[in-house]
């Protein structure tokens, strides 16, 4: 089985590549980073490391790459010969990366008319809705039938924590040992993948928001907060006695909405909130607070980690988001100066005032609660309980 796989990074080797090589595959990857894919070409293997006490090795084979840059014609024809496509690029090169693939589609249609799968496996909501919104902009209206026909675009929740390193061995990648990549079946075309690791579910969005309000909400605020209060690590934020408080009430208050949203068992739930805490104090990853925190501005967005969970919060439960608040006040606070969008963001509160701004980062509208609540919030000393 033939995998084309776009992203050579520590996550597109570290996760998605290790996962596909224990199923079976042979993975070409696909980067515009000439060392690591001259590299993996040279080697044709490299190792996946736990970040545990174990620090368990798996040697990853049958592997290549193609460098998208300078070989656009062996890029067409590993995608018409392909049984899957994944990516994990980041949510802005989804589009950049559309174009390749467009090109290896019809020229699959022509020769190789077969189904493919061309799953996303970014840390956004719908990812390979994006991607697929991104292919389909730039193909004729007599293709679309027949690109619906062959090609589908499930969308996936993933989850994995794969810190920034720098090895040695530069293909050596070190990750968590928990992973979760869940798949939205409904979406597939022919045969369902078969694929160690996967979770295949009927409606993913349970699944993609029960990740994003709980390890993500998670990880943002532990990084605000533990900036904040000067923790330089992640692990280290979530010792402190009170970050750990702020971000457990946090992930309380987006569970309750999970659960009455979405029907969770509410024990089930506290104990997914415990395993991602444990996740996050995990001694053998130092992840850094500004390595999390970074790009606050798509962080703050209307549908993402932050704002999603306290507006749903309000509006479902008709309670207010205390300790999501404190959070959402924490990234707009957070000014690294190594962090062009954060610097962005001071500028603005700074030229607009702190209501504007908000509602330019967030998409809220002038009369929203939620932005009432934060003001409030951003006024008082938000790393202790409200009165």
């Amino acid at each position: 089985m033939l995998a084309v796989h776009f992203g050579a990074g520590n996550i597109g080797r570290g996760f998605i590549g290790a996962l596909l090589y224990q199923s079976g595959y042979h993975t070409t990857f696909v980067d515009v980073n000439k060392e690591v894919v001259d590299l993996l070409n040279e080697k044709k293997e490299y190792r996946v490391v736990l970040a545990d006490r174990t620090k368990d090795e798996l040697t990853v084979g049958n592997v290549a790459a193609i460098n998208s840059a300078t070989e656009p014609e062996r890029l067409v024809e590993a995608i018409v010969n392909a049984d899957l496509v994944t990516t994990a690029v980041g949510p802005a090169i989804l589009p950049i990366i559309a174009k390749a693939l467009v090109q290896g589609l019809r020229k699959r249609l022509a020769v190789n008319p077969q189904p493919l799968n061309i799953i996303a496996c970014e840390n956004l909501i719908g990812g390979s809705t994006l991607l697929k919104k991104s292919v389909y902009e730039l193909i004729s209206e007599q293709e679309i039938a027949s690109f619906d026909e062959y090609f589908a675009f499930p969308d996936a929740a993933v989850d994995r924590i794969v810190p920034n390193q720098s090895n040695e061995d530069k293909l050596m990648v070190i990750v968590e040992p928990y992973y979760e990549w869940v798949v939205d079946e409904s979406k597939v075309v022919g045969i369902t993948p078969s694929i160690k690791g996967i979770t295949f579910v009927e409606d993913l969005t349970p699944y993609i928001e029960r990740k994003l309000f709980t390890v993500n909400t998670g990880h943002a605020i532990t990084a605000y907060i533990g900036y904040q209060l000067g923790f330089p690590t992640i692990n280290e934020a979530l010792e402190d006695a009170e970050v750990r408080r702020l971000v457990e009430q946090a992930l309380n208050e987006s569970g309750a909405l999970l659960v009455k949203k979405y029907g969770f068992n509410l024990e089930d739930h506290q104990e997914y909130i415990q395993k991602i805490l444990k996740r996050f104090l995990n001694p053998y990853i130092t992840d850094e607070v500004t390595r999390v925190g970074r790009a606050p501005m798509r962080k703050l967005g209307a549908n993402d980690r932050l704002i999603a969970p306290a507006r749903q919060y309000l509006d479902l439960m008709g309670e207010t988001p205390t300790y999501l608040a404190k959070g959402i006040v924490a990234a707009l606070k957070y000014d690294a100066k190594q962090d062009e969008e954060a610097i962005e963001i001071q500028q603005l509160i700074q030229e607009k005032g702190l209501n504007e701004a908000i509602q330019e980062l967030t998409g809220l509208g002038e009369d929203s609660d939620l932005i009432r609540i934060v003001v409030e919030e951003y006024g008082s000393n938000w790393t202790t309980e409200a009165s």
